[in-house]
């Protein structure tokens, strides 16, 4: 069966959600659609949606009047099963102590590492990304200086993989993920489940810290958020907040040249830089309150 893509671009975040919940409209009736603030420091979003027909360019057309955004880029995929194809590509991770696997490289986990398994089916932070990999060597680094962490928890967890590798580490005590987009949740949950970390992780939806279940187990000692430089911004204030005294936070999804201002806005909320680290375009920071 083909699928078809139609993908456009405009400068201003609620309108380009306005336009993604507008799409669900249309017939033939999405599959899926997506909206994301581009990685590339331009301030644009993107705003994409996936069909198993080809899309109503008529009504394409007239989004795009009505939104003010570029015209859409419509393309037809070529037929590919993505998940086997990764599968094949993507190597296990290695993080310091950290090690992430995929199901098919189950007979590779040496002895003696912290081993996650992490599906290429699960779509999202599969470790291969500098982000992550980032936050996984970070983490890594804070143990090797004798952090004891007690009560953690990652903002924006996507597959939960921060939240699992804090368990596995920290294991006498719960760890919390929250991402702000349901499905998220629903992968994080199946990525604990697969890992046997049900209940020692507790995977929430919630925008931020707004949520009963982290306003009551704050204050935090460890605080992930791996998203980007937007979005951390905007959790500053929040962070301070939720954070203990003493408390480190490991933060990524910063483009290099993003780094500064980033500390900056923590500097100036409480927080003081212990680590930079960069891999490919990425930087991660490790703070501490």
């Amino acid at each position: 069966m083909p699928t078809f893509t139609a993908l456009t671009t405009l400068p201003d975040a609620e309108n380009a959600r306005a336009l993604g919940e507008a799409m669900e409209r249309m017939e033939p009736e999405p599959t899926g659609i997506g909206v994301f603030e581009m990685e590339d420091d331009s301030g644009l979003w993107e705003v994409g949606a996936y069909f198993e027909a080809d899309p109503d360019r008529a009504a394409l057309a007239v989004l795009e009047t009505a939104f003010g955004t570029r015209p859409f880029v419509i393309s037809e995929l070529p037929e590919i099963d993505w998940v086997a194809k990764v599968r094949r590509e993507l190597s296990p991770v290695e993080a310091g102590r950290f090690f992430l696997y995929g199901s098919h490289d189950a007979d590779r986990v040496p002895e003696g590492r912290v081993a996650l398994l992490v599906d290429a089916a699960m779509a999202f932070g599969t470790g291969h990304h500098g982000t992550t990999l980032g936050c996984l060597r970070a983490l890594d680094t804070l143990i090797e200086s004798g952090v004891d962490c007690r009560n953690v928890v990652d903002i924006g967890c996507g597959t939960a993989v921060l939240a699992m590798a804090a368990a596995r580490v920290w294991p006498d005590h719960e760890v919390l993920a929250s991402d702000i987009d349901a499905v998220a949740v629903e992968v994080a949950q199946a990525n604990v489940d697969l890992n046997d970390l049900t209940g020692r992780v507790v995977c929430l939806e919630a925008m931020g810290f707004d949520h009963p279940g982290l306003v009551e187990a704050s204050p935090f000692d460890l605080i992930f958020a791996n998203i980007l430089k937007g979005p951390l911004i905007s959790l500053a204030p929040d962070m301070a907040v939720h954070a203990g005294a003493g408390a480190h936070a490991i933060l990524s999804g910063i483009l290099n040249p993003q780094a500064d201002e980033v500390v900056s806005v923590y500097e100036r909320n409480g927080f003081s830089l212990v680590d930079r680290l960069v891999i490919g375009d990425w930087t991660t920071l490790t703070l501490r309150k």
